[in-house]
């Protein structure tokens, strides 16, 4: 099985995000050329292909053998491909939109995955100087104070958390229109942030899921997440690792 240094690959990640973090502070409230990707929703930046070539980049010198999922390298055409090999997904800017629109509600998101496994995860809102933190084992941190999950079981009290995505496709917006709908009247408060990464982490909850699913649900507590998934209509996308 695949082994690797967490400490020395969380060092070197942490500093790479940092001065990504610095391009997009400097970024954000300044004018952007921006591309559409799957639709006029979906969008890309130079500043996110800045950001991906500055990780990608500074990643490789320093772990030669590892590999590698950016948000935009995808875009372009490359397979998306999680093996047992170290594996470092990155999400140059997580909220594109957010950002185009100088919206401060967005950030850079590294995770490095070893036998299919997370063992670092690192997100930073450079705008609003939040870098959330975690090695496997040792717990998560919003600017090294520790957080956990609220514990809440009871739906009424939940404040939930939903992203409409990119995706145009009829059905896919029915269902998280419905979703909505249902959800509205039954939890204390809804929220679309606009950028998911931000989203789970306000919920700072582990937890094994199928990353390539794209069909992701978090919440504080099991109870919690019974209660909300028994109320969702649910959407089947294609995975990310299926052929095309």
């Amino acid at each position: 099985m695949a082994s690797v240094n967490t400490e020395e690959c969380f060092s070197v990640a942490l500093k790479l995000v940092k001065e990504g973090g610095n391009l997009v502070r400097d970024a954000i409230k300044k004018t952007k050329n921006v591309e559409i990707k799957s639709s006029v929703v979906d969008l890309v930046t130079e500043s996110d292909k800045a950001v991906e070539k500055l990780l990608i980049t500074g990643l490789s010198k320093a772990f030669t053998d590892h590999k590698f999922i950016g948000e935009e390298s995808v875009a372009a055409g490359e397979k998306c491909v999680l093996t047992d090999e170290p594996t470092w997904i990155i999400d140059p800017i997580d909220g594109t939109m957010n950002f185009v629109h100088s919206f401060p509600y967005t950030c850079i998101s590294v995770a490095l995955w070893v036998n299919k496994e997370a063992e670092i995860g690192i997100v930073y809102n450079p705008v609003l100087e939040q870098m959330f933190t975690a090695i496997k084992g040792q717990g998560a941190f919003l600017n090294d104070e520790k957080i956990s999950a609220s514990g809440e079981t009871d739906l009424g009290q939940a404040l939930v958390f939903s992203e409409m995505g990119t995706s145009r496709d009829p059905e896919k917006v029915d269902t998280v229109i419905t979703n909505i709908t249902t959800l509205m009247t039954k939890v204390h408060g809804f929220r679309d942030a606009g950028s998911a990464v931000l989203a789970i982490m306000s919920i700072a909850a582990g937890g094994p899921f199928d990353l390539m699913s794209r069909r992701v649900l978090c919440a504080s507590t099991p109870e919690l997440a019974q209660k909300i998934a028994k109320l969702l209509k649910q959407y089947q996308p294609v995975r990310d690792d299926a052929d095309k």
